[in-house]
């Protein structure tokens, strides 16, 4: 599905042929920049207080994100060239306090870690505050509340550079509104900006392993935040490197 294929060697190659009709493609192996992915994480606390603004967002990013919006998605890299972040999920209340509703979830971004100008086989995220409201996958619906596609075109085959089985990887997705039409399928073909600047950017199952460039949560993880994610609340991804999401 997506136009994102990696450049490098004759085996990212062939991966990323396999995969290029299927969705976003990730199959590289996780450089060692960030702590291991463990399904043991911290959870919010249900008596933290809320706040007037969300931790870490400085005032660039809290304009981008749009005044009807009550759910956002905060996913932070600890630099733009590392593959590995971290992913909270914040709701707004009627007040205007955000609180923290799940999460930290470890993550995975692309290989070469952020962009501010996504282009296809860049290996890297694109930057920015991106709508979430459309789903899908291989798997049945888990119960979201979002349209969720259940399509047998969910598919991943073969495995990753370090032999990890990408079997799976599309079984939940969440489509970020990035060169897509909202208000389709995941699995929709159409790219408003043109091909050259990369498609079929989801979040999906992680395979312990860094993307082309989509988001990748355990699949625990993503069943949770597909049950969480309500389009009445507007919601949105905020996604980059630490230092440039605080500006």
């Amino acid at each position: 599905m997506p136009a994102i294929k990696s450049a490098g060697s004759a085996l990212a190659a062939t991966v990323c042929a396999a995969l290029l009709l299927t969705g976003c493609t990730d199959a590289a192996p996780a450089p060692a920049d960030g702590a291991k992915s463990s399904a043991a994480q911290a959870a919010p606390d249900p008596k933290a207080l809320p706040v007037r603004q969300i931790p870490g967002l400085g005032p660039e990013f809290r304009s981008r994100i749009p005044g009807g919006t009550r759910q956002a998605l905060v996913v932070t890299g600890r630099t733009a060239d590392t593959s590995t972040s971290q992913g909270v999920l914040y709701e707004r209340d009627a007040r205007g306090s955000w609180r923290p509703l799940a999460g930290p979830w470890p993550a995975h971004n692309a290989l070469r870690g952020w962009t501010n100008d996504h282009h296809a086989g860049d290996l890297r995220t694109p930057i920015g505050v991106f709508g979430l409201g459309d789903a899908g996958g291989r798997s049945p619906d888990p119960g979201t509340r979002l349209p969720y596609d259940h399509d047998e075109e969910f598919v991943a085959p073969g495995t990753g550079f370090l032999g990890e089985p990408l079997e799976g990887s599309f079984d939940y997705v969440i489509a970020i509104d990035y060169n897509r039409v909202p208000g389709t399928s995941p699995l929709d073909k159409e790219r408003p900006l043109g091909l050259e600047k990369g498609s079929g950017v989801w979040i999906h199952v992680d395979h312990e392993g860094p993307t082309q460039a989509c988001i990748s949560f355990q699949e625990d993880h993503m069943r949770r935040l597909l049950l969480a994610l309500d389009p009445a609340k507007q919601p949105v991804i905020v996604m980059g490197p630490a230092p440039q999401l605080r500006r």
